[in-house]
């Protein structure tokens, strides 16, 4: 088999796919494999192998352990929530209001594999910021890569904020908002649920967060599900906030951000 059968194999799930497996499995960037597609391919069996874990529903991400998230790479892998695109402009909202404060105090709730924080802790040097999950396989993870980049970043394993003193100037967080009933495809099915199911309808732990934010935030920024801008507008209304909604690059609703007019 040559490297263009192998590349020709993994095809039937898109070039992007095809290209990223072939590069994990030789180590080898995109041009290089272009350049010797022609190449008998190395280790044939085990590049069959990492193909039929995808198609069994392992993520690409949990295969190569590598996730990119704002130019920088991460490490992800089963137990951890794999990072979207769409959490860029999450990261880039809270970078906006950053602008108001010299320097500024920021907990990010359900921290994941630390992109949104760890991002942050590099752009704002100036920033305390502690991060919190539930998990602590996602919190190795969340060390693992703090340490690589050097982000200054305190990591705690608890359930929303509970034991974390203090005010913030920012809250932020990308919660599990999907509905429990909502079909999601075999990929997505292997990510932890508890990352992405919200609840019965979806935005119950996005209320939570917004009810803590109203005690100990100058500001919420949040993702959100395309579906939820009516019921989270009525709710932070209720609770005394001022919100802007934004949109991802499909054009679907995706998040907010919320001043607390209390503060």
């Amino acid at each position: 088999m040559r490297v263009c059968d192998g590349l020709g194999l993994a095809k039937e799930f898109g070039s992007y796919f095809a290209y990223c497996l072939m590069s994990f499995h030789l180590g080898k960037n995109r041009e290089w494999i272009f350049l010797h597609s022609n190449d008998s391919l190395e280790r044939q069996s085990e590049f069959i192998t990492l193909l039929d874990r995808y198609r069994d529903g392992e993520p690409l991400e949990y295969i190569t352990r590598r996730c990119e998230f704002m130019g920088r790479e991460f490490e992800v892998g089963s137990g951890v929530l794999i990072p979207r695109v769409e959490s860029e402009i999450l990261v880039q909202k809270a970078l906006d209001i950053a602008k108001k404060f010299n320097s500024m105090s920021i907990a990010e709730i359900g921290v994941g594999s630390g992109i949104i924080s760890i991002s942050l802790a590099l752009e704002l040097k100036n920033a305390k910021i502690v991060a919190s999950d539930i998990s602590s396989k996602a919190l190795e993870f969340a060390r693992i890569n703090r340490d690589k980049f050097g982000a200054n970043v305190e990591l705690v394993n608890t359930n929303y904020l509970d034991g974390i003193d203090g005010e913030f100037d920012i809250i932020i967080s990308n919660p599990p908002y999907i509905a429990k009933d909502y079909s999601l495809d075999k990929w997505v099915l292997n990510e932890p649920k508890t990352a992405l199911i919200g609840g019965k309808v979806g935005d119950e732990i996005l209320k939570d967060i917004a009810k803590i934010a109203k005690s100990k935030a100058k500001y919420l920024i949040c993702e959100m599900g395309y579906d939820q801008r009516e019921s989270m507008k009525n709710y932070l209304d209720m609770l005394g906030f001022e919100s802007e909604f934004y949109r991802d690059l499909a054009g679907l609703d995706r998040g907010f951000v919320a001043y607390n007019k209390g503060k």
